[in-house]
Parts: structure tokens; sequence; C-alpha cells
């Protein structure tokens, strides 16, 4: 049977933390239960939870004493990376059975090209096979979006869940996508939705047949993806081999008390930077967009960012931003959460510096190391010789955590 165009799934695990605690002790399956990043603390947050805590109200984000006012019998649990990673190996290692065609994007979702696959039978067959027995081999409940490219599959995922099957066709993106607010486009944030509402864009609809000059001069290259892909259009293969599809690197905490302390917070702020810092050089990352969280008592939010010329990557460099960002808005009032991100990241390999009045100096500085370097790669071949800031950090935080990608490691064994 001959198939036009691609097949592409996007399986996205339903609640996966919690789900995976109710597989480790049955006795939980049924009931409530959370996972918060300290459930000793009415202030810690709720990392995820089962959909019987969310049909009394329970939300990823609330703080552990919101969730128990709405749900006194919420059985809340510490996070178990090691139990997560283990679950999302299985996870992984199943739908590897089809194709080698499979994307790990993070601990709980994954991409798969199914099209050759197709060739003699049903797409629909196939892909019901795959959710049957993820849920009856490992338990656990998914959601599987089908669709022609990545970004219709990612966006049919989210449309029905739990345990839901949805198609998106390219023909279709007109009807169901387009009278959506443009807020709800999958990679599309607050803020990139406040920018194009300034150019009169509200729609994903409107989106589509926006003004290719005036999207550029808002938003740059990213203009033209977001754009392509409110039309439908999404270029990019499922690459087995692509493990750092990341936006940001980012960590936050939640404070013991409320904090009015300067040197408490200067601490703070630094060891978050070093935190971010250790997973940028563990996935040999950086990236230009210093970002800085601040929630007072009252849960007021701030977000402050710098965007620097060349790209970050050191824990200095991501401190010395992130405080002075934090000296210049922050208003006195205690403080509840910090957080530091770094975005707009890029491998390593791939960053330029931009050459100015500022910072040529400093390549005048490095231009014998320059020489020696191509010299001794003229020698011993391209790539014999790197600087000290590509090579991964080996510290006190490089460590796996559900919050980066360092899990996938595994599947390349």
């Amino acid at each position: 049977m001959q198939r036009k165009g691609k097949i592409i799934l996007h399986i996205d695990m339903n609640c996966f933390y919690a789900s995976v605690e109710q597989v480790y002790n049955q006795s939980l399956k049924g009931k409530p239960v959370a996972v918060a990043g300290n459930p000793q603390e009415r202030r810690g947050i709720i990392v995820t939870c089962s959909y019987e805590a969310r049909a009394s109200g329970v939300k990823t984000t609330m703080t552990v004493g919101e969730a128990r006012k709405l749900c006194p019998e919420l059985i809340i649990l510490p996070p178990n990376f090691e139990r997560y990673r283990e679950a999302s190996k299985h996870f992984v290692n199943l739908l590897k059975t089809y194709t080698d065609k499979v994307e790990p994007v993070s601990i709980d979702e994954s991409y798969v090209e199914i099209t050759h696959l197709c060739m003699n039978r049903h797409p629909l067959e196939l892909v019901k096979e795959i959710q049957e027995r993820i849920y009856t081999e490992l338990s656990l409940p998914c959601s599987i979006g089908v669709a022609p490219n990545k970004f219709l599959a990612k966006t049919a995922s989210d449309m029905r869940k739990p345990m839901g099957i949805t198609v998106l066709r390219k023909r279709d993106v007109p009807q169901i996508l387009w009278p959506l607010p443009v807020i709800e486009m999958y990679g599309i944030g607050k803020k990139t939705a406040e920018k194009l509402n300034t150019l009169q864009i509200t729609t994903i609809g409107d989106l589509a047949v926006a003004d290719d000059y005036k999207l550029r001069l808002s938003l740059g290259i990213n203009g033209e993806r977001l754009k392509n892909r409110a039309n439908g259009i999404d270029e990019r293969e499922v690459d087995p081999d692509s493990i750092y599809d990341t936006k940001s690197v980012g960590n936050s905490t939640t404070l013991h008390s409320d904090e009015t302390d300067l040197q408490v917070l200067k601490n703070t702020i630094d060891m978050l930077s070093e935190k971010v810092a250790a997973r940028l050089q563990a996935k040999r990352l950086a990236g230009t967009t210093i970002i800085l969280y601040i929630r007072d008592a009252s849960w007021h939010n701030q977000t402050r960012s710098k965007t620097v010329s060349n790209a970050v990557q050191l824990k200095d460099e991501i401190f010395e931003i992130a405080w002075k960002l934090f000296k210049t808005h922050w208003d006195e009032e205690p403080v509840r959460l910090l957080g530091v991100t770094v975005s707009n990241v890029i491998d390593k390999k791939e960053v330029t510096q931009q050459l100015s009045m500022f910072n040529f100096q400093q390549h005048v500085k490095d231009e014998p190391i320059i020489e020696l370097m191509n010299t001794l790669e003229k020698k011993f071949g391209k790539g014999a010789v790197q600087r000290g800031i590509d090579a991964p950090k080996q510290g006190k935080y490089h460590a796996n955590t559900s919050f980066s990608k360092d899990f996938l490691d595994d599947f390349k064994k």
C-alpha cells in the first residue's frame, strides 16, 4: 500500500511521575497522588499529580499547602528520579522494538516515525497496538498524536488526555488551530504572545497570514518558523541522535522562609548559577540570554533578563549578570522563590563571537593560542584540541536529573 507523506507520532506519557509511583506501589492505584519537590514544606511545589488529584482541582506548580486544602486526602511523595529514568528507558526500549526512528525529547515523551511500517498496515491499527502495549506491559497511560510532521504530532498529543489518540492533518489546521488564541500554539510563550499581540496577531490564524517583514523585525528568524508552523509546516526529521532540543537550562528554589537578607539572597543566586553552569557544561551548551525570576511573599512574580552578544556557559559569567539584575530590580519585598535560567542556548561548537570594538582586544590576546591550536589541528586532525570551556565539567552538581536530559545518554549505549 503506497502512502503519501510521513507518519510521525508524538507519544506523551500521562502524569508520568505519579503514574510510575502508582505502578511501583499498587496500593496507590485509583488514589489522588502528587509528587512534590519538598513534601515536608508547605511551600514545596507540586511537580505532577494523578488524574484523581486533578479531579479535586490540584494542579502542577501549586504549593503543597494549597493542594492539601483542595484535596485533604492527597498522598504526596518525594520525587524518585532513578525510578522515573528506569521507567522511561523501558518506554523507549519498547518503542525501539518497532523502529530505530525514535527520538526521546524528554523523560516522558518521544517522537516516532512509522512511515515505513505502514506500507502494508493501517497506521491507526499500529498506533493503538503501541498504546495498548505501553499500558499492558508497563502499566503506564499515554496519549499519542499522529500527524505528517513533528509540530502537528506534538499539538495532537495534547488534545486528548488521558489515553487519547488524535490524528491531525495539515488540511485540518485552518479549522482546528487557526481560531485558537496564539498563546495556545506549541512553541509560543507569554512573552512571544505579547510581542505578537502588539502586531495585532491574536489568533493562530492571524499568525498564519502575518506579514513576513514585520514578523522578522519583531522575532527574527523565529518569526518565520512560527508562521510556518501556524500553517502546519515543519520540516524537522525524527532524529534518534538529536538529544539536545533544549531552548533553555534553568534552576529555581523556594526559600525556607520569606527572605530579605541580602547575603542569603546573593548566596542563593550564586548556588543557582553554579547548578545552571554545571548543566550547560555537561551538555556542551551555551546561551545568550540570562533570566532572573523573583517571587515575593505575596506571590507577585518578576522576570528580568539580559541578552549578551557572546554566549555564556561559566558560573561566574551567569552569576555576575543574574546578581546585577537582582540588585537593579529587587523592590526589597520578602523573597519566596528565586530562579536563574540561561535561554537561547545552542551547541557550544556552534558558538561564534561577534567581534566588536569592545571585545576586539580579547581576540587579539587569544590570537597566539588560536594559531597554536590551528598548528596542532593540522598535525593531529580537526577537533584534536579544544578549549577548556568545551569539556564537560565533572563537579558537585553534575548529576542526572529529570529537569535535564542527561538520562537520554543511556539510550545511546
